[in-house]
């Protein structure tokens, strides 16, 4: 597939989790300033809300709120032009899971911890159907050493989170399938795809020795970041090493992989009326683009399209 893109937003502080809105609008982070802002039809930027620390992953949930996980921040480096995140903060502000009120700014932490095991780094969710919604717990790397990522469940309105997976390499992207009977996790240390079997909402049965089904690996060095799902089931996850979307048929099968022009293209999702037309994150450089895409993204839960 061509790569042909337009610009849509430049100057961007290392966008990630974009949302398209039902007027034509894109909703992302700029996880470099701590921000959440809304990109209009015309590529003006808006602020919508000030979280601090390092905000990345983002939904709409059905109480049209904006859940943001938040990492609680990165330490920066310039390197060859580009910002890129390396290991924790030094104003490091801890990982919570929070809700925003996207007409007044309001910020709210809903989760900081699981019983007595503190949030480290939150780094993207997903809603199911029914209202609660799984997330990756990427963890932190730090100097000398990195926490062991997991996946949990949560529900909306504050009432309960748990883990449902564990142990997990450095989770990043996270998403379900069209009949929400898989749940797809990327790993960012290892290269590797895995979906989840799901027998309910928030219950994951193993599959493997393994625990989940080994979907795709690197045939050479790679690092996943964020993904979207289409329509027919294929998850297009963002490949940091090979710089582009890779797309991997649910039976874990190469479908084909469209090239990007920035080191880390973070995350992408699709809109517009239908749903052919794909968003992209390109973080290094600040933009955020769009670009035709040859099949139908899925409808996401609660985005109101």
């Amino acid at each position: 597939m061509s790569a042909d893109f337009e610009v849509i937003a430049t100057d961007l502080a290392f966008p990630e989790g974009p949302i398209f809105m039902p007027d034509g609008s894109i909703i992302v982070v700029e996880i470099a300033s701590g921000l959440v802002s809304r990109i209009g039809t015309d590529g003006c930027k808006t602020v919508i809300a000030s979280p601090g620390g390092g905000p990345n992953g983002a939904a709409i949930g059905p109480d049209g709120y904006l859940y943001i996980c938040n990492s609680g921040g990165f330490h920066w480096e310039i390197k060859n032009g580009g910002q890129f995140p390396t290991r924790e903060a030094d104003d490091y502000s801890g990982g919570r899971i929070e809700r925003i009120n996207i007409d007044t700014g309001k910020v709210e932490v809903l989760y900081d911890r699981c019983g007595d095991v503190p949030l480290k780094g939150p780094n993207d969710l997903v809603f199911d159907r029914q209202g609660g919604f799984y997330f990756t717990e990427h963890g932190k790397r730090r100097k000398r050493d990195l926490d062991i990522g997991s996946v949990y469940y949560a529900m909306a309105d504050g009432s309960q989170i748990k883990e449902v997976v564990f142990p997990s390499e450095m989770p990043n992207g996270i998403g379900l399938s069209p009949d929400e009977k898989s749940l797809y996790v990327a790993e960012t240390n290892t290269g590797n795809l895995w979906a989840y079997n799901i027998a309910a909402p928030g219950v994951i049965t193993p599959s493997s020795p393994h625990f989940g089904r080994y979907m795709k690996g690197p045939h050479d060095f790679t690092s996943y970041d964020s993904m979207a799902i289409e329509e027919n089931g294929n998850i297009c996850v963002t490949n940091l090493i090979r710089s582009g979307i890779e797309v991997i048929a649910p039976d874990g099968s190469h479908v084909e992989f469209v090239p990007l022009l920035d080191p880390l293209p973070t995350n992408i999702c699709f809109g517009g009326q239908d749903l052919k037309t794909a968003y992209i994150t390109l973080s290094t450089t600040g933009k955020l683009i769009k670009m035709p895409w040859p099949r139908a993204g899925l409808k996401i839960n609660y985005y109101g399209i």
